[in-house]
């Protein structure tokens, strides 16, 4: 999706590398877990540009983060709570191999899908994203609505449900939030689904794991607008080979296929979940 327009932001690269970042003011809500284990701290320290919407989260590796339990997933450390699942989102490449495209965090009847991106260092990308969010949802027939949250700009949508419709024949609609923070040469982009994304008291939950989350961009060179990589731990790898065993007999005994959460990206499965 990011590729439409990432030739004229090539062309402008030159031109923004001259001009000094534009700072944002915003005030995320403060981050506090009561399970802050296992400390981690960064190797090196280096101040934040004056950008409210990020002041308390989602993090670089190098700031100076709160200590949390996290999880170490290559690009990103995600924070962990007793009884929160995860899931891994995967998709098939040219070659028929499958490679993971998010994770999707489960936090009782609310679903996180986060995904990393490299950006450009002059600027970043959530503007240009989030254009082409409302352009697909309109066209997909959904109902969006930007909206200044906790991190910034968002959008509020109405998804249509495949395949699903009412007793009177109307269209079924999943409340949906797409958030996002650019970040330094990163930008993490976020999809709230469930009761995270209609009930303000969740919200608030959701938000915080979001604003825990520590962004490890590395110094490889990575094309603006791709993912960065996240790496599957070994733990995680065999718990879900674990399930899948399970799942295969279930359905050799001639039981249910099972099923997973609705937090899956568009064309992608969803492997797991992991018990946190």
């Amino acid at each position: 999706m990011f590729g439409r327009r990432r030739k004229k932001r090539d062309q402008e690269t030159d031109r923004t590398a001259k001009e000094a970042p534009r700072s944002r003011r915003g005030a995320a809500g403060a981050v506090s877990f009561d399970n802050e284990i296992e400390p981690e701290r960064p190797t090196s320290q280096s101040p934040k540009a004056a950008d409210r919407h990020r002041a308390n989260g989602p993090w670089d590796s190098h700031e100076d983060f709160p200590e949390l339990q996290r999880m170490d997933m290559g690009s990103l450390r995600l924070p962990v709570q007793q009884g929160s699942q995860i899931q891994l989102n995967f998709t098939k490449d040219a070659q028929g191999k499958q490679r993971v495209i998010g994770v999707t965090l489960v936090l009782g009847k609310t679903w996180l899908q986060v995904r990393p991106f490299a950006a450009p260092k002059t600027s970043g990308l959530w503007d240009e994203r989030r254009a082409e969010i409302l352009e697909q949802v309109t066209k997909e027939g959904g109902r969006v609505q930007e909206h200044e949250g906790t991190f910034g700009t968002e959008i509020k949508a109405l998804l249509p449900v495949k395949g699903r419709t009412t007793e009177d024949g109307k269209q079924v609609a999943e409340p949906v939030r797409f958030i996002g923070v650019d970040g330094p040469r990163w930008l993490l982009h976020g999809v709230i689904r469930g009761e995270g994304a209609i009930r303000p008291e969740k919200m608030g939950e959701v938000e915080q794991i979001f604003a825990g989350i520590v962004v490890v961009r590395g110094d490889q060179p990575v094309p603006p607008g791709d993912m960065l990589q996240i790496v599957v731990p070994k733990k995680v790898q065999e718990q879900m080979a674990e399930a899948a065993k399970a799942k295969a007999a279930e359905r050799a005994a001639g039981g249910g296929t099972g099923g997973s959460v609705n937090g899956d990206a568009p064309g992608g499965a969803a492997g797991g979940p992991t018990q946190a």
